[in-house]
């Protein structure tokens, strides 16, 4: 009896070391995250969609690039936010596509936010801190304070998220500027690139950048992108006017001095 348990003993640590073996095997040969599903995206192909835990972590674990996007936009909007604001992260690997990031509200629970990422440019360091600082921006212009989902009338504009709320920045940013465009300004939810062409054509000096000139909301985010990348600007033309709009509120500018201080700006 005792050389049989001797011998089914040693057997069970052969097949114990076997299993070890296999698994380390399995988890060397399996990228990281690759348990994640995958979804069809409009902008990026195929993307692998994690859920967003208690703690602000995706899981399951993504792999390196796409944890080192999730980690920077954490480091912008809080590990608070993170957690508390946040319901999914969609990771996508397409270089066809010139889209960087996108930011939509939960479908189910508007008062969450999804991040879409396209890893493709997650190599830029410095392309991917500027985007990802633009789609915070639209997270703070349109959170459910500022734009009511369920509004069945509305006496400012309409967007997809729902009817802008007259106190919100957003509104106080299309009545301070975009009025003055007139006919030729797109709607705020027109994304036709050629209507964003013309007026950027037509009021050059007035955008920081020709894609700012899409809508107001692609405005008010790439003009916040600036306002936390730049110093504060002299009041001597039509674009730095827009960005001293965000140094006139406070709210904004204690972000933007907890943006630049969480990435060692300061």
């Amino acid at each position: 009896m005792r050389t049989r348990a001797v011998l089914i003993s040693a057997v069970a640590a052969v097949l114990a070391a076997v299993i070890v073996a296999t698994v380390a095997v399995l988890v060397l040969v399996r990228p990281a995250g690759d348990a994640a599903p995958l979804e069809a995206d409009e902008d990026f192909g195929d993307v692998r969609v994690y859920a967003i835990d208690l703690d602000g972590a995706p899981v399951p674990e993504p792999g390196t690039d796409a944890r080192r996007v999730w980690d920077l936009f954490v480091r912008v909007a809080t590990p608070a936010f993170a957690a508390e604001g946040m319901s999914e992260y969609r990771v996508g690997d397409a270089r066809e596509s010139d889209t960087m990031a996108y930011v939509h509200r939960d479908e189910d629970n508007p008062s969450l936010w999804t991040l879409a990422a396209n890893i493709a440019y997650a190599d830029d360091e410095d392309l991917l801190v500027s985007t990802l600082i633009h789609e915070y921006g639209h997270i703070l212009s349109l959170g459910v304070a500022d734009v009511d989902p369920d509004a069945v009338d509305c006496a400012t504009f309409w967007i997809d998220e729902g009817c802008v709320a007259a106190s919100s920045a957003l509104f106080a940013f299309d009545e301070t500027f975009w009025i003055a465009y007139g006919d030729l300004a797109p709607g705020p939810d027109d994304t036709d690139a050629a209507r964003g062409e013309a007026l950027f054509e037509a009021y050059p000096d007035d955008f920081v950048s020709d894609y700012a000139a899409t809508n107001v909301v692609e405005d008010f985010a790439e003009t916040f992108q600036a306002f936390v990348l730049e110093d504060e600007p002299a009041p001597d033309s039509p674009v730095a006017e827009k960005i001293l709009f965000f140094w006139n509120l406070p709210s904004y500018v204690e972000v933007r001095e907890r943006i630049r201080t969480d990435l060692g700006w300061r």
